[in-house]
């Protein structure tokens, strides 16, 4: 169990542990960790400010608490786009993790928000642990598509794994900071995109891609 988090908070009913948890991702999202406030998170959530002490070791446990809620959904989105593609190709299942990841922040802009704060705010507690804990789950799910992209023989043999997984884990990143803050994008337009558009902008990516891995 989360060292972070008391018995108190699991037993809690579903629904209330749900409200906790919204009102502090909303909270740490739109303020950041040190701006964020406990009283905020207790009136949102309607909750006691005892109770909150009650339920995590202090601030910094319910932040670490909200960013374990964050993965884990991030990865029941990703085990869901691996399942699901595994008899496409190596680069429609890349670009169906990129337009995955749009469709996320669209729907969680919150989660999102957490993690564009962690990358940013020097104060966040464990901030490199967090950060690697992103890029390795990120690395791992990457080298998953590639080996077997290898294996079916639709990457050039003798593409260098380690380095390519670092290059599509930086574009992929990128792209989504890019449609998620205007101030990060400058070429590509996507804060007036559409949905169409912003899948010809993967597709340019992808064709990017095949040509320089693939080696067609």
């Amino acid at each position: 169990m989360n060292e972070t988090v008391r018995p108190t908070f699991l037993n809690l009913p579903e629904d209330k542990q749900a409200r906790i948890i919204e009102a502090a991702l909303t909270e740490f999202a739109d303020k950041g960790y040190q701006q964020a406030s406990l009283n905020t998170i207790v009136a949102a959530s309607g909750i006691a400010k005892g109770s909150l002490y009650q339920y995590f070791t202090d601030k910094s446990g319910i932040f670490l608490y909200v960013f374990d809620f964050a993965i884990a959904v991030v990865r029941r989105l990703l085990v869901q786009v691996k399942d699901s593609t595994q008899e496409e190709d190596f680069f429609t299942r890349l670009e169906r993790s990129l337009l995955a990841g749009l469709d996320f922040i669209r729907q969680y802009p919150k989660i999102y928000g957490i993690y564009l704060k962690i990358l940013f705010d020097q104060q966040v507690p464990q901030r490199q642990e967090l950060l690697q804990r992103v890029r390795q789950y990120a690395a791992n799910y990457l080298h998953s598509l590639l080996r077997q992209g290898l294996a079916r023989g639709e990457l050039r043999p003798d593409l260098p794994a380690a380095s390519a997984v670092f290059l599509l884990d930086a574009l992929l990143d990128r792209f989504l900071q890019a449609a998620s803050v205007p101030a990060f994008d400058v070429v590509l337009d996507l804060e007036q995109a559409n949905p169409e558009a912003l899948r010809q902008r993967v597709q340019e990516l992808m064709d990017i891609l095949r040509r320089g891995l693939a080696g067609n």
